[in-house]
């Protein structure tokens, strides 16, 4: 394993007792790609003319039809802000609030067939693109990537569910 070493940005360095490291290639543009899906989720919602939430909810509810509270617990919002976020998706035509198929006394959210259109005609490019990259690996170049992402993934996700740092919260 080699050592970590100085970044040439020092802002990288800054933090007293951080580990030092080399930002590769490839770290600089996963850092990049990040960056621009935060941007492509303002850019396409103001297009579909939402709020970055409610696009947010469009994304989760184009998985699968959810409840409001799922919605709420996705978003990390409270009920009340799901259930607003919600209306306002029903009113501009992008959702339907439709029955639990399995307990009546719930209802779930779908989004709807125009909504899904005008999602996928925004991003269906991008899609495709991707598509065709992957097609163009081979297995093994494949399973690298796959690996990579994964680890990427775990490597946010950790950041995500680490407890706040006493410090950092009394400072």
């Amino acid at each position: 394993m080699t050592e970590p070493v100085e970044d040439a940005n020092p802002a990288r360095n800054a933090s007293p007792g951080a580990q030092r490291w080399h930002e590769s290639e490839s770290l600089t543009l996963l850092r990049e790609v990040m960056g621009v899906a935060r941007e492509m989720t303002h850019a396409l919602a103001a297009r579909v003319n939402v709020s970055e939430l409610e696009f947010q909810a469009l994304e989760h509810l184009q998985r699968s039809p959810i409840g409001p509270a799922e919605i709420a617990r996705l978003l990390d919002v409270s009920t009340a802000a799901s259930t607003g976020i919600v209306d306002r998706l029903v009113a501009k035509g992008h959702a339907e609030r439709q029955p639990h198929p399995q307990d009546r006394r719930r209802t779930r959210v779908v989004v709807t067939p125009s909504a899904q259109a005008e999602v996928r005609a925004h991003m269906g490019p991008m899609f495709q693109r991707l598509a065709a990259m992957d097609a163009a690996l081979s297995q093994e170049d494949r399973a690298v990537v796959v690996r990579y992402l994964r680890g990427a993934l775990d490597a946010v996700a950790a950041v995500m569910e680490a407890e706040p740092d006493s410090e950092e919260e009394t400072g």
